[in-house]
């Protein structure tokens, strides 16, 4: 799994390159950022996250339970998800202008059109990001990990595709009243079908494994009633994790579209994307195969085994987390202008991502944390306890981004919104930890904490020393603006950085890192 994810985060930070190159940093880059956060936004608002927190394990009972392993169940939650997504699809369509107006803050006439045409062409990725997210997790139940991981590489190739072509046609400095209703459509229709080949891309191992998910009329009596209440919860979870996520992009599109700093909801976009990567990575990995085990140990009430792997799945992911989240404390500035300063977006721009990506950071390990924890209440059964958490988290996080805005000059208010969001998680995860721990009796607590004392004494020490090794470069070679500059300054605080790191392991005897190691050496000499 975490192979395929590395490889598709690997094409998926390609694609972002080449996709900023080609829309640049500026308001037109945000009327499509906007758009193309709607199709997520509706998704897991309605439905994504009742798929994830609450089907997976209803469908790990009725595999144990029933007499065809959960087949005619999967089928009628795979028929039920189906028709939801359809209809949300069409609505959403037709409210494309109103969407787009709720996150775009102080656009003109004509950004709100080209942000609307751009919404027509991008949302009916909200029923292919359902298909892909029902089969992931029925393909999951059945110990089938990797083409879940795999697939999101097709998404990512079209768009690498299609935003070339984009900047092959339009050319660099495209804005909302130069680009073209031809230019519009091709990279709203090229985004859209990399969503879709990307869910058609499961049907192959759904095949291998004898799965057959086909639409059955019979739903009344089916058993879905349980899930969609438990549903219920995690919807409301969602939509209050959705107001944070709106406010954050509407404070950030305001600041590109009434200063001169000419950054905005795209810079905060694609800091969050590379600031997600080491969870997406490691944390979603370890999570999605613990997740049905997590499930069937609570459904058997053995709340120990429950404990304990939540505890493991704490240590092994901060033990990697961790380093990461200071890696790009201190990198953040070379690793955003070697990955973004291309064609269309400036070297100033990519040093803001930069910045906010490292104030992203310093909320890594609480976020990574917090996923954890979140799923161990799902395994429960418990989504309405998350929910109230979530009044917590995103209530810290907007009074904190309205603040950053107000009080910070307008080059640095995008770095504050990504700092206070990692302020938030920090608070959230201490509440969280203790509800679950109520509902647990502990939390293996002592050995979470020692693990974690281990490693952030050594990452403190790869830190300083990646530091030290960067700004020596830097030095050097002269002033970040530039890929290459980006990329010796890169090495040459990242390859001492990891060395460090491993010290650190060896000194502190860190053995959550020793075992994926190992674990990692073994399966590749097969």
């Amino acid at each position: 799994m975490a192979s395929g994810t590395i490889t598709s985060r690997i094409t998926g930070l390609v694609k972002n390159s080449v996709l900023l190159a080609a829309i640049g940093n500026g308001v037109f880059a945000d009327t499509y950022t906007v758009a193309n956060i709607l199709p997520t936004v509706v998704y897991v608002l309605l439905i994504g996250g009742a798929i994830n927190a609450v089907f997976v394990p209803q469908l790990v009972r009725h595999v144990k339970s029933d007499a065809d392993k959960g087949e005619a169940y999967a089928q009628r939650l795979f028929t039920a998800v189906a028709l939801v997504l359809f209809v949300l699809t069409v609505v959403s369509v037709i409210a494309a202008p109103w969407l787009v107006q709720l996150y775009g803050k102080d656009w003109s006439p004509r950004d709100v059109e080209v942000a609307s045409a751009f919404a027509r062409f991008l949302l009916p990725q909200i029923f292919f990001y359902g298909l892909f997210a029902i089969v992931s997790q029925v393909l999951n139940t059945h110990g089938r990990f990797g083409a879940p991981m795999f697939a999101p590489i097709v998404n990512n190739v079209v768009i690498i595709t299609t935003s070339s072509l984009f900047l092959y046609i339009a050319g660099t400095g495209t804005t909302t009243r130069t680009v073209t209703d031809t230019e519009i459509a091709l990279l709203g229709i090229g985004t859209t079908l990399g969503a879709a080949l990307q869910a058609g891309a499961l049907w192959p191992s759904l095949r291998r494994a004898g799965i057959r998910l086909r639409l059955r009329p019979d739903l009344r009596g089916s058993g879905l009633g349980k899930a969609w209440a438990l549903a219920r919860w995690t919807i409301v979870l969602v939509f209050i994790n959705q107001i944070g996520t709106l406010v954050a992009i509407r404070l950030a599109s305001g600041v590109n579209a009434t200063t001169d700093a000419d950054v905005g909801a795209t810079v905060y976009s694609s800091a969050f994307t590379v600031f997600i990567l080491p969870q997406s990575v490691i944390t979603v990995s370890v999570v999605t195969a613990l997740l049905p085990q997590l499930s069937s140990h609570a459904a058997d009430g053995r709340l120990d085994i429950v404990r304990e792997r939540i505890g493991w799945a704490l240590r092994t992911t901060g033990s990697l987390v961790v380093p990461l989240a200071a890696a790009l404390v201190v990198l953040g500035a070379p690793i955003s202008v070697l990955l973004f300063r291309h064609g269309s977006f400036t070297a100033e721009a990519a040093q803001i991502l930069g910045i906010t990506l490292s104030a992203f950071a310093l909320g890594l390990p609480a976020f990574s944390a917090y996923y954890v924890l979140l799923r161990g209440f799902y395994a429960l059964e418990d989504t309405r306890t998350p929910t109230f958490n979530a009044f917590l988290l995103n209530g810290f996080n907007i009074g904190l981004a309205y603040l950053a805005v107000a009080v910070l000059p307008a080059d640095q208010a995008i770095p504050g919104l990504g700092l206070a969001y990692a302020a938030a998680y920090w608070v959230a995860l201490f509440a969280l930890a203790l509800q679950l721990r109520r509902r647990l009796g502990r939390l293996d607590g002592y050995l979470v904490v020692r693990t974690h004392v281990r490693v952030l004494a050594a990452s403190a020490f790869a830190a300083a020393v990646m530091a030290g090794c960067a700004y020596a470069a830097w030095r050097l070679v002269g002033p970040l603006d530039s890929a290459v500059v980006a990329a010796i300054v890169l090495l040459a605080g990242g390859i001492p950085g990891v060395g460090a790191y491993l010290i650190g392991v060896k000194v502190f005897s860190i053995t959550e890192v020793q075992a994926v190691m190992g674990m990692v050496l073994r399966r590749g000499g097969r």
